[in-house]
């Protein structure tokens, strides 16, 4: 039994870590004008995020096709694996989940299980890298399946956006606006857990550092950190510094978002993925 892990390039799992376990990443489109590119492939993050304040027209995304994912699944039949389970962003965000199910039930070679992480960014990511390695560990789907069941629950992602400009100029992540309104002069934070994307306002960037501190204290004590950012490292690593003392004596992955994410969220927004120790049934109301 070999079981093979794919997901899609908004997980934002470092590279060392998709080479150590294997882990097959389809690649999103980042459309400029009238050309598209293969996010991580054809347009790197740091490329993108200089010249988004740049570009003519703003940026759209784009899911990849059916193709993309017929192919990974014959290459990973080839390599010999028995199963594949294929892990994704949000369905409430992305259409990517509906292609990957087609792309299954198309595939007849080998069973393909396709799985909705309810999450973004590295909130996916620590769900993908979860089940890599417990299928490196010779675990059966139905083992992993269930250790994702009681893993998601428990995964939240929050980051403070710098502006309202590019949320509004989106038409995927809109949801995210509700409750925020029309008021101009906002650090709206972004919230999800299990498919839920919420928002909440505050008016200056250091009442949105609070606010995110206080969410962190709410899901104390964490198993597991990463700190995300869009093109702020020096943002993100001074936020850092003052939680360091509600973290896990682990290593903390610090990641550029994915521009597929970036380019509806705009520059200079700073967060977190964790996961919790709580239990699944623990659930936070946020003040706004």
């Amino acid at each position: 039994m070999t079981i093979r892990i794919v997901t899609d390039s908004t997980c934002d799992l470092p590279a060392n870590v998709v080479e150590e376990l294997g882990i097959t990443v389809i690649p999103l489109y980042i459309n400029i004008g009238d050309k598209g590119y293969l996010e991580g492939i054809e347009i790197t993050r740091t490329e993108f995020y200089t010249n988004l304040p740049s570009y003519e027209h703003h940026p759209t995304t784009g899911t990849p096709g059916l193709n993309a994912f017929l192919t990974a699944f014959d290459q990973l039949a080839d390599e010999g694996a028995t199963e594949i389970l294929t892990i994704h962003i949000s369905e409430s965000l992305s259409a990517v989940v509906q292609v990957a199910q087609t792309a299954a039930r198309q595939f007849k070679r080998i069973p393909v299980t396709v799985r909705d992480g309810g999450q973004l960014s590295l909130g996916t990511g620590f769900q993908v890298e979860k089940a890599a390695r417990m299928a490196a560990e010779g675990k059966s789907l139905e083992e992993i399946l269930a250790a994702l069941d009681d893993l998601g629950p428990r995964t939240f992602v929050a980051a403070a956006l710098d502006t309202l400009e590019f949320l509004r100029r989106s038409g995927r992540m809109n949801r995210f606006l509700h409750g925020i309104g029309s008021l101009l002069h906002l650090k709206p934070i972004l919230t999800m857990n299990q498919g839920k994307p919420e928002s909440l306002r505050v008016r200056t960037t250091a009442k949105a550092e609070a606010k995110l501190i206080e969410i962190l204290k709410t899901h104390t004590p964490i198993e597991k950190f990463a700190l995300v950012h869009t093109n702020a490292a020096e943002k993100a690593e001074a936020f850092m510094h003052k939680i360091s003392d509600l973290l896990p004596d682990l290593p903390v992955y610090s990641m550029d978002i994915t521009p597929v994410i970036g380019a509806h969220i705009g520059p200079g927004a700073v967060g977190f993925a964790i996961i919790t120790k709580k239990s699944p049934q623990f659930e936070v109301q946020y003040g706004r």
